[in-house]
């Protein structure tokens, strides 16, 4: 819901092309996305676009363009002289790279785009990929916040999770990152693995806890359609998801570290201050990377499985002209409320009523009457802000599906219809799609 609306709603474009967009690039205060879609091994609850299994010289075709379409923005970019004050690196597993590879795609990002000298960038990277040169190589290149996936410090849940690495691997890499001192670490950990118990759950986080990380986050297990562990038809129990939720959150709290969000935890009790997002312009680069430019959206078209993935990095490398959008959605007024309402309010301090109006001239609460269950419920709380209580908060991903709009909803319908479960094959795309 983050990135309200998912990709299943998107479409093929006609006629779209980058240079009508890039005026909203004008300037300073945007964002710079690369997708890397490598990984070492296929997690078992991963649905996410990435491939296992490909050589140095299929990485290095990649990069190669990533390289075209970063030339290609570029001379589009030029008489706006954009300047991007964040860069964010995401996968699949960056740092699966080589230290050459990685040297090769810094020094590409720093000739083809302007960035502010106080730029934020993130990366992000796993136990066994975490190494001494590599760190080496973020920390020249200016990486401000690192983002690592431990899930558990049991070898035993691991395994369950189909992890590659053990506990002692996430341990040497979570004390390597700490020793470069980099400006935000955030580790990330999973509920409701098979065979987990609320006391293994809080000896995970407990021990996380004493390696001071700046944020912690906690995912809830979902294994979703062309996940590895649907495959062995894995269910997860729900109750004891949340009951081992709860515990978590309690002791983090009282760790000290402040709730954000069902999932995000930061070091430190100072209030998170308001920060308006939905809105911000953001370009990615790479297969399977997303843009957001004002009313338009768009990436390559969704893809689950290796061969689904495969077939659109295939199209990803021969790839002409990256400045023609082919896939992706406009959006209406209307989806523009719903996503400012997402972006908002499942994140705390909430969403400010005033700014709303202020924005779209309408009282949110009378445009989404859900809104009025929701606090009847005990979910929601009305002040200066929409907030959502520590009741509606831990039902995140339960409430917010309810504001999808009927028109995404059946688009996301039609095209879950069309592939259904079938993700070992790669079907055409159809014309109505």
């Amino acid at each position: 819901m983050y990135s309200y609306p998912h990709k299943t709603a998107y479409r093929p474009l006609s006629g779209e092309m980058l240079s009508t967009y890039a005026p909203l690039l004008k300037g300073e205060g945007h964002s710079l996305y690369l997708h890397i879609p490598f990984c070492q091994t296929k997690c078992g609850y991963c649905n996410l676009f990435s491939v296992t299994g490909q050589t140095g010289e299929e990485v290095d075709s990649y990069l190669a363009a990533v390289e075209r379409q970063s030339k290609q923005y570029q001379e589009v970019l030029a008489p706006y002289q954009t300047v991007f004050s964040s860069l964010d690196l995401g996968g699949g597993t960056p740092l699966l790279l080589t230290e050459k590879q990685l040297e090769r795609m810094f020094g590409s990002l720093r000739e083809h785009f302007r960035f502010r000298a106080d730029r934020k960038i993130g990366v992000e990277t796993a136990p066994n990929q975490t190494t001494k040169e590599k760190l080496a190589i973020l920390k020249q290149a200016g990486i401000s916040r690192i983002s690592m996936g431990i899930q558990s410090f049991s070898d035993t849940e691991l395994g369950a999770l189909r992890r590659q690495h053990n506990a002692r691997q996430a341990r040497e890499a979570l004390s390597l990152i700490q020793s470069f001192a980099f400006s935000c670490v955030n580790v990330d950990f999973i509920y409701g693995i098979p065979g987990q118990t609320k006391d293994s759950l809080l000896s995970s986080l407990k021990e996380a806890m004493r390696y001071e990380p700046d944020e912690i986050f906690i995912y809830p297990l979902y294994v979703k359609h062309g996940a590895g562990l649907e495959r062995e038809g894995v269910v997860p129990e729900p109750k004891e998801a949340l009951e081992q939720y709860r515990a978590a959150r309690d002791a983090l709290r009282e760790g000290g570290f402040r709730q954000d969000s069902m999932r995000r935890f930061v070091r430190g009790s100072k209030e998170r201050a308001f920060s308006e997002c939905g809105f911000g312009t953001s370009l990615a680069l790479g297969c399977g990377g997303r843009s957001y430019l004002g009313r338009l959206h768009f990436c390559s078209p969704y893809a689950i499985t290796k061969k689904e993935c495969l077939l659109r990095l295939d199209e990803y490398k021969k790839t002409e002209d990256f400045t023609r959008i082919a896939h992706g959605i406009l959006l209406s007024e209307e989806e523009l409320k719903r996503r400012y309402v997402i972006r908002h309010l499942f994140i705390r301090p909430g969403l400010k009523q005033t700014r709303y109006q202020e924005i779209f001239g309408g009282q949110v609460m009378e445009e989404f009457p859900l809104l009025y269950k929701w606090e009847e419920s005990g979910y929601l709380e009305r002040g200066e802000y929409l907030f959502l209580t520590d009741s509606g908060l831990e039902l995140s991903d339960y409430l917010g599906p309810q504001l999808i709009s009927p028109e995404i909803r059946k688009e996301m319908a039609e095209w879950e219809a069309f592939y259904g479960k079938a993700h070992d094959s790669v079907p055409r795309q159809p014309e109505k799609l």
